[in-house]
């Protein structure tokens, strides 16, 4: 049955929330899973009538992208950064971007640029002795990748920086945020054209390493997507009776709330994360790959309300890690799984901030496979309030309060300094 008229859902039940971690988590999966149930079941529809239409609409686009595939035919969308900076993007590119939920913008940044970025990195560590002091990796999930150290620990280098704020990257994240529907009921969720300027890590991988790559996972939050009210409210068309409505480009109630803490989590709201290559990667050695479906997420999160699941598991899904993807749970999915083309210096990559996405292993790595973490995170309440902790750690050479607390940056002289921002940089961070 579908849904031809917007239903009444005064009289739905309504769902139990914790803004914090539940002490018990088997039992707060029980209620909320039952209240959930029972919501979808009051709005005149079950649960299995309500996921078979999330279904259907990510096995149509399973089967394109396989199609696509088979047929030889580029999956992610290429965009060059010229007919972003012009307005000049064309009509077809727009609707691959937010069909797939993920692109690559070609020439982003001059070669030149990357590559001096990248030899500035070096510069940077080397002259502050980093790899004599090395501890190791500072959390278990990118510690599993293999080699040592992959992912550098750094966030205040004048390459980051740079890139952060410069008026390029400013442009992209603008365009970005602007697949997003940003404005409704009334309110303002997120300002597309000021980006947070969210610090992240470094990742460096030379030529000959064997790296375990990461598995298929996403990272929008765990249980708290199901269990604070916010998610809940973001998510509402999953779970009353309305999922035609259900639209992976709408941050209504996607910009307040709060996540449970976890050595993996992210505090901020980002519209897309992403990275900018610092040297050329082949598309075969250990490359991004993603599910490009953003509506994805509608089946993974009404997926553990079905009666194969146990009562007090939400497949797999807890506190404290990553969401995982798994073929026990999510098996349709993953043959849309699809890497990246080859990149060169300079180009930056994206994906939807709900899209599965893995890293693949390789074994005696060709080439040096170097990215600047770089998302865009648009200005909204949930980003202002992590932007303070930002401030602090930027001005003392810190590590910021998502990552682990290595703070080999805090005697380093020559790392970014407040009066290296430009106005761009100093909007960011919340300094003006």
């Amino acid at each position: 049955m579908t849904r031809t008229t917007a239903p009444d859902i005064s009289h739905l039940p309504a769902l139990p929330h914790w803004d914090t971690t539940p002490e018990d988590l088997p039992a707060a999966i029980r209620e909320v899973k039952a209240t959930l149930r029972a919501r979808i079941a009051a709005s005149g529809r079950s649960v299995d009538e309500v996921f078979a239409v999330i279904e259907h609409r990510v096995r149509d686009r399973v089967d394109e992208i396989v199609a696509a595939k088979e047929r030889g035919e580029p999956v992610w969308p290429e965009i060059d950064y010229a007919d972003i900076a012009s307005g000049a993007v064309p009509a077809a590119a727009l609707g691959q971007v937010r069909r797939r939920g993920c692109l690559v913008v070609r020439g982003h940044f001059p070669r030149e640029q990357a590559l001096a970025w990248d030899q500035g990195i070096v510069d940077y560590v080397e002259s502050n002795g980093f790899f004599e002091n090395y501890r190791g990796p500072g959390d278990d999930f990118f510690g599993s990748v293999g080699s040592r150290p992959e992912i550098y620990p750094i966030y205040w280098s004048p390459a980051q920086m740079q890139a952060r704020q410069s008026d390029r990257m400013a442009r992209v994240q603008a365009f970005l945020n602007g697949q997003w529907i940003s404005e409704s009921g009334g309110v303002r969720w997120f300002d597309p054209g000021r980006d947070s300027l969210y610090p992240d890590r470094i990742r460096r991988r030379p030529p000959g390493t064997d790296s375990k790559g990461l598995g298929t996972h996403l990272d929008p939050g765990t249980l708290d997507l199901w269990m604070t009210q916010d998610y809940q409210r973001a998510f509402r068309h999953l779970f009353d009776g309305t999922v035609e409505q259900y639209d992976p480009w709408d941050a209504t109630y996607r910009t307040s709330g709060p996540q449970y803490p976890g050595s993996t989590m992210c505090s901020v709201f980002r519209t897309f994360q992403g990275w900018t290559a610092l040297c050329d990667m082949a598309h075969d050695q250990g490359v991004l790959h993603t599910v490009p479906i953003p509506e994805a997420m509608g089946y993974l999160m009404l997926r553990p309300l079905l009666a194969d699941v146990p009562e007090d598991d939400m497949c797999g899904v807890t506190v404290n890690q990553v969401f995982p993807v798994s073929r026990k749970w999510h098996e349709p999915l993953l043959p849309a799984l699809t890497g990246l083309p080859d990149i060169q210096a300079g180009d930056s990559v994206w994906w939807h901030c709900d899209m599965i996405h893995s890293v693949a292993p390789v074994t005696s790595q060709q080439g040096w496979g170097n990215v600047l973490y770089i998302p865009a995170a648009p200005w909204c309440p949930r980003n202002e309030r992590y932007a303070e902790s930002v401030r602090a750690a930027f001005l003392t050479g810190m590590s910021p309060s998502d990552f682990p607390a290595e703070h080999y940056e805090r005697d380093w002289d020559n790392r970014t300094r407040l009066t290296d921002l430009n106005p761009t940089g100093r909007r960011g961070l919340g300094i003006d």
